[in-house]
Parts: C-alpha cells; structure tokens; sequence
C-alpha cells in the first residue's frame, strides 16, 4: 500500500456532474434515506433482541440482515454526504481502500445469510417435525460465523490483489464512492488477475447461491402444494413469499451491476443503479418484513404496550 501511495495519496470521484444547489438537495434526500435506513433496520434488530417470541433461527438469521443492511451503507455514504455538503470529491487512499473491503465485504455476507435464510425455509416446510433438531442454535452459529467469515476473506483477497498493482494516474474514479471495477480501471499494469478472481467471486458469490435459493424454493413449492388446509397453504406462502421477494430483488440488482460485462456507455446508468442498490435496498428487508410478517407487528405492538404502561 504505501508503494502505491507514493504515486496516488487520495483519488477524485467523478460522481455526478450537478450544480452546487442540486448537490445540497441531493445531500437532504439521501441524508433522510440513511437515517430513515439506520432507524428501521435498528427497529427490527431491538424487536428481535427484546421479544422472546422473536427468539428463532429465522429471525436470528433476519437480525444478521438488519446488521448488514446498516454496515453496507454506512461503508460509503458518509463519505458521499460530505463530499455533496463540501462540494468536493476527494477520498484519500485509506479510506477508498477501506470503502472497498467493507462494500464487498458486507455484500458477500448478505448474499450467503439470505441462502441461509432459505435453506431454514426450506427445512420448515418440508421437514417441519425435525426442524429443531436440523436447525439447532450451535447450527444457526456455525452458518452464520462461516458466512462472515467467507464474505470478508473473499473481500480482502480481492483487494490484497488490486493492491499489488500500482496506481499512477489518473486519480479520476467514474463513481460516487471507490465501487471496486471503478478502481481497478484507474490502475497501472495488467489487472487480468483481478478482473478473473473477481468474476470467479460473482461466480461464488452470486450465481452459485441464487441457484441454492431456486432449489430450496422448487422443493418449497412442491411441498406447500401437498398441503391439504387452505389456511396452512396461506401460511406457508406468507412465510416464504417476504424472503423470495428479498431475495429476488438483491440477487436480480446485484447480478446487473457486478456480472454485467464492463461498457463505458453504460457507466452512467450503473452508476444510478448502484446508488438504488445502496440507498434503497437496505430499507427493502424492513419494509418487507414490518409490513408482510404478522409475528413482527405483533411484537412491535407487544413492545408499544410496555412501553405506554411502563
């Protein structure tokens, strides 16, 4: 690093070419955005923490989600507030390289906690007497730890790699924040080694837990169709229908903006979509799972009651 620092000590981002007036109204929008994601995915975390009700593999798994979707966006839009509130476009080394580790590290833990998350739907509807016994809590853990601990070694592995190539201009990154293709154009040298392992990662990543959904939601289908009660059938999609509609729209974003052959005449409109991919869908799980899940409301309503007797 402290190579590649003694030619480039900070990087330009690009962003959006907008007037001074439009930055500030940008600045107000997005700021509301991130408090309002900050204040609905913390809702959802302290429901799972202080009901007991709450207390299972599935929303042990959702609480994990909630961190994420917190951490994502706080790994870049700070910096990108400042930037808009400042009028400047300026990021140090450091902290671009840190943007990086923290932006693919998060998302590659949210890809395998929602595989996770569907292997436990599909263990409760298709093997709903030996659900806990499968889906233990030393179970619950063990996938979780492994799924942060596989997201952040795929993230430093990728940017240990850019790193060994040398960075000596231009200092220009065409983003809002130090998105990791972005960078890599801005390097000096042969960057084939970074652009295959970082197709290999989508590969991994993307491609490979998408299928397992699809699997997992095949057999859960099949299964919800077997039953006999209007009313259990009713459920079980209920169940299931909150996650898919998470998981189709995350896997669908993320499949667009990191396995879609790179195209500067598309940079433009990947860049709105990584900002949508940013700001928008982490408030996705808490709208989704506040508004679709009866168990949530409940325990929002049991924890309002407390409160008011209290």
């Amino acid at each position: 690093m402290e190579g590649n620092q003694s030619w480039i000590t900070e990087f330009i981002l690009v962003g959006f070419q907008l007037r001074e007036e439009m930055e500030l109204l940008l600045f107000v929008i997005f700021f509301l955005l991130y408090i309002f994601n900050l204040l609905a995915n913390g809702m959802i975390l302290g429901l799972i923490c202080l009901d007991l009700k709450l207390h299972s593999p599935m929303y042990y798994f959702l609480s994990h989600l909630a961190v994420i979707d917190m951490s994502y966006p706080s790994s870049s839009l700070p910096n990108m507030l400042e930037n808009l509130v400042k009028h400047k476009k300026t990021i140090s080394f450091d902290s671009c390289t840190m943007q990086m580790v923290f932006s693919l590290a998060f998302g590659s833990v949210e890809c395998l906690i929602l595989v996770v998350m569907s292997y436990d739907r599909y263990v409760a509807i298709c093997h709903p007497l030996r659900y806990t016994v499968i889906m233990n809590w030393k179970l619950c853990i063990v996938l979780a730890i492994t799924s942060w601990a596989c997201g952040f070694s795929l993230a430093l592995v990728q940017v240990f790699l850019l790193l060994r190539l040398s960075f000596c201009g231009p200092q220009k990154i065409n983003h809002f924040f130090c998105e990791f293709r972005s960078v890599l154009k801005v390097a000096c040298g042969d960057t084939w080694i970074s652009e295959i392992s970082l197709f290999a990662d989508g590969v991994f990543i993307l491609v490979t837990p998408i299928s397992l959904v699809l699997v997992s939601y095949v057999r859960i289908l099949w299964s919800v169709l077997k039953i006999q009660s209007k009313e259990g059938r009713k459920k079980a999609f209920s169940t299931c229908s909150s996650h898919l509609c998470v998981v189709g729209f995350y896997f669908g974003l993320a499949m667009i903006v990191y396995m879609v052959p790179d195209n500067s005449k598309q940079e433009e409109q990947l860049k709105i979509l990584f900002l949508f991919y940013t700001l928008f869908n982490p408030l996705l799980n808490p709208l989704v799972y506040s508004l679709r899940n009866a168990q949530v409301k409940a325990a929002f309503y049991r924890v309002l009651q407390i409160n008011t007797t209290v």
